[in-house]
């Protein structure tokens, strides 16, 4: 009687070690099927919009009088298809982390299944010792009604525990079949993930040739070309003027907060090269005009040897007056240093900042690209001081020119 109340509660103790384990050794998730559905959904998003966009492409088709406004729409194109790239590669990291985990809870459910396993066989080898024993048996042994009914509890409890056993085992085993087919798939999808980036990473490259080539083609009609520089040369005169518009507002705001002492950061000099390239593919002032559509006179310096990836630093603290784009600048960002003292970083191929935006001397306001008016990845780069654009090369030193 001793030995069914032991073995009953040996059983039932080594149950609940094995449950407990096997919650307590379950990783934390740190990655679920529900976040790369979400990024599948964002993807979607993205899909459609490219489709938009292609379709407003379609209907301009080869005029070349909207060749600007094709150079935008082929620019936002480009900037769809690397937000498809980063998803895509959200997606494969999302992966990766979750079949790293999936991998993980394998390893463990199949260690609980073989503890399971060898409990249900020290059962059976237990019961073979022993021999067969009859619970009617067990039963008919009882001295009285009370003993009969303890019997009866002790007997329902070890059947409860070996069945236990069983339906434990089952669902460990079924628990396993269930991690194999989620890391298949998982696997799966992950090497699909992969072969769609190699795909979207060619339509960029592809793109990005394309965009660059319509602004060189414009120079196969003359009268076309002087229209083009016409419009884009009025359209930076107007941002110029907004600049300095804005750099004025923002330096009163700042005078009147601080007593109409001038911002510290309005001394002029001390800037830095935005970029880590020192390469001067074109300098300030007159010049021909690269691919026949820029300008012969030149506001800036153009900096190359940068790509599609190179971080934009800012040269110097200040506020972000303007961060948007424009058919001559592309994606470009301007910082305010003080009165009329302003820096432009233009091309970019994305944007880090927003208007408003304190920033430091050094911190990242974009990535370079070939954006707007431009045949290639540079960083145009612009000083003013007083309002009046001045020669970076002024302060910058230690650059090489394009020969």
């Amino acid at each position: 009687m001793k030995t069914m109340k032991k073995t009953a509660r040996f059983l039932t103790a080594l149950l609940l070690a094995l449950t407990l384990t096997a919650a307590e050794l379950a990783p934390a998730l740190a990655v679920t099927q529900s976040d790369i559905d979400a990024l599948k959904n964002d993807a979607a998003d993205l899909t459609s919009q490219r489709k938009e966009l292609e379709s407003k492409l379609s209907a301009l088709k080869d005029d070349k009088s909207q060749a600007m406004e094709k150079k935008k729409l082929l620019d936002e194109k480009i900037a769809n298809t690397a937000a498809q790239i980063k998803n895509v590669e959200a997606q494969i990291a999302d992966y990766t982390a979750l079949i790293t985990q999936t991998e993980a809870e394998l390893l463990d459910a199949q260690q609980r299944e073989e503890a399971q396993y060898e409990l249900f066989c020290s059962r059976v080898r237990a019961m073979e010792e022993r021999g067969t024993i009859s619970y009617w048996s067990v039963l008919f042994k009882a001295e009285s009604f009370t003993d009969l009914l303890g019997r009866l509890d002790i007997i329902n409890e070890i059947m409860d525990a070996d069945q236990a056993v069983i339906d434990q085992l089952q669902a460990l085993q079924a628990e396993i079949e269930e991690k194999k087919a989620s890391l298949e798939a998982s696997k799966a999808e992950s090497e699909a993930a992969k072969a769609d980036l190699m795909v979207k990473k060619s339509e960029l490259d592809s793109q990005r040739r394309e965009a660059n080539a319509l602004i060189q083609s414009l120079t196969a009609n003359e009268n076309e070309t002087e229209a083009a520089i016409d419009g884009l040369e009025e359209e930076e005169a107007a941002i110029q003027a907004m600049i300095i518009k804005k750099s004025k507002e923002l330096a009163a705001q700042q005078a009147a907060q601080n007593g109409n002492q001038t911002p510290s950061n309005a001394a002029l000099g001390g800037y830095i090269w935005p970029v880590s390239s020192h390469y001067i593919t074109s300098t300030f002032g007159g010049r021909a005009s690269p691919g026949g559509i820029g300008s012969t006179n030149h506001k800036g310096i153009d900096i190359g040897r940068v790509g599609y990836t190179t971080e934009i630093h800012a040269a110097k603290a200040g506020t972000v007056i303007v961060s948007q784009y424009s058919s001559s600048y592309g994606n470009y960002v301007v910082v305010s240093h003080g009165s009329g003292n302003t820096t432009l970083y233009a091309h970019m191929s994305s944007r880090k900042v927003s208007a408003g935006d304190y920033v430091n001397q050094g911190d990242v306001l974009g990535i370079t690209g070939s954006t707007g008016n431009s045949t290639g990845p540079h960083l145009h780069f612009e000083i003013s001081e007083n309002g009046v654009r001045i020669n970076p090369l002024t302060y910058l030193t230690g650059y090489t020119l394009a020969g």
